[in-house]
Formats: structure tokens, C-alpha cells, sequence
């Protein structure tokens, strides 16, 4: 496919795609550009949206169930940073739960094998999920949250007290909303979709 893997200081974890030599590429990343082309995802899909490759995370902890009553991962920094912003969040009255955190590529593939076999177009999908490998849950840095009353994945969280606390409050933990309105990812507004990035206050 003819892209190379370069390192991305910005991201921690994040692998920036380069147009070069398909040789260059590592073999854990060769795999994910097969997979890719397996699924039809065009080869110049992380460059035009601005997407890193984001590498699985080898190290988890629990961070107890989800909604659903899922067990679910993310890894220890990320996991003690949230912990701290959801009891923060409690003290202020707000109940901040999870729909979901760590998913692994192969997730991501059966997510969108699965999309694809009911009908939906590649387009219409990947306006509301990463292609796999691009994924911010890969990296176990990433959680998708609601709040009691409010439908799972549903931009009516953006009217909810939660989102608003989180705007306000989610960088003092190292979080951010990755997906905001009219984002240069092309991707849909997600405000339930909040990424650890290491760096507290900003």
C-alpha cells in the first residue's frame, strides 16, 4: 500500500502514516494495512483524515463494568486518571458512567464487517467509527461516557450537566474530547468520546 509507520510525539502511543516504500512498514503494521484493504478502506484514509495508526495497548487494568454490566480496560495511567475525574465529578453531583473503553483492532474489524453485512455503505460508516488501527481505543487511552438519563452515544449528551463539567473539567485529569463539532477528522460530533493524553491542566 506503500505507507510507512512514523513516530508522532504529540500522541502518545499514535503512529502517524507516511506515504513511502511498503517495505519499510513493520509487520504489525503491514497487517493492519491488509486489513484495510480487505474491508475496501482506501489506502490514503489516515492522511486524509488526519488519523494516526494507533497501536494496541499492551498493558490493561479493570476499571470495573460498564453499563452494560461489560468489564472494562484501559491502561493504568489512563484508568488512575479517570478514577480520579469520575470522583471529582461525584463530588460535584455528577454521575459520570461508562459505555465503553478498550477495544482491539480485531473488535474494530467485526464492528465494521458487521456494519457492512446490514447494508450500510463504507462512507456512512466510517463517518461514525475509525477505520481499525485508527482508533483511539486501541491505545486504552480512550472511554466513551453517559450519564443517568441520557441515551448511550447520543449528541443529546452535549445538553447534559456531565458534558458540560467535562468541558470544564476534563483537562485538569488529561482528558479531551477528540470528536468535536465540525472536527478536521471528518468524523461525527461525538462528545461522550474523551482520550487521555498524559498531560493534566491543558
Amino acid at each position: 500500500m506503500g505507507y510507512a509507520a512514523a513516530s508522532e510525539p504529540e500522541t502518545p502511543g499514535g503512529i502517524l502514516v507516511a506515504k513511502d516504500l511498503a517495505a519499510r512498514a513493520t509487520p504489525e503494521f503491514r497487517k493492519i494495512l491488509d486489513l484495510l484493504d480487505e474491508l475496501g478502506v482506501p489506502e490514503t484514509y489516515g492522511l486524509k483524515r488526519r488519523l494516526r495508526l494507533i497501536p494496541e495497548a499492551k498493558t490493561l487494568v479493570s476499571i470495573g463494568p460498564d453499563i452494560f454490566n461489560r468489564d472494562q480496560r484501559l491502561t493504568p495511567a489512563a484508568a488512575t486518571a479517570l478514577g480520579r475525574m469520575r470522583s471529582a465529578a461525584a463530588n460535584n453531583g455528577i454521575d459520570l458512567q461508562l459505555i465503553s473503553a478498550y477495544r482491539g483492532i480485531t473488535y474494530q474489524v467485526n464492528l465494521i464487517r458487521r456494519k457492512l453485512n446490514d447494508g450500510k455503505s463504507l462512507d456512512e460508516i466510517l463517518r461514525v467509527s475509525a477505520a481499525p488501527g485508527y482508533s483511539e481505543h486501541h491505545g486504552g487511552r480512550a472511554v466513551d461516557l453517559t450519564t443517568p438519563g441520557c441515551k448511550p452515544l447520543e449528541e443529546s449528551f452535549a445538553e447534559t450537566r456531565a458534558y458540560q463539567w467535562l468541558k470544564s473539567n476534563a483537562g485538569i485529569y488529561g482528558f479531551k474530547e477528540s470528536y468535536s463539532m465540525a472536527n478536521r477528522h471528518g468524523i461525527a460530533w461525538e462528545p461522550w468520546h474523551w482520550c487521555y493524553h498524559h498531560r493534566p491542566g491543558r
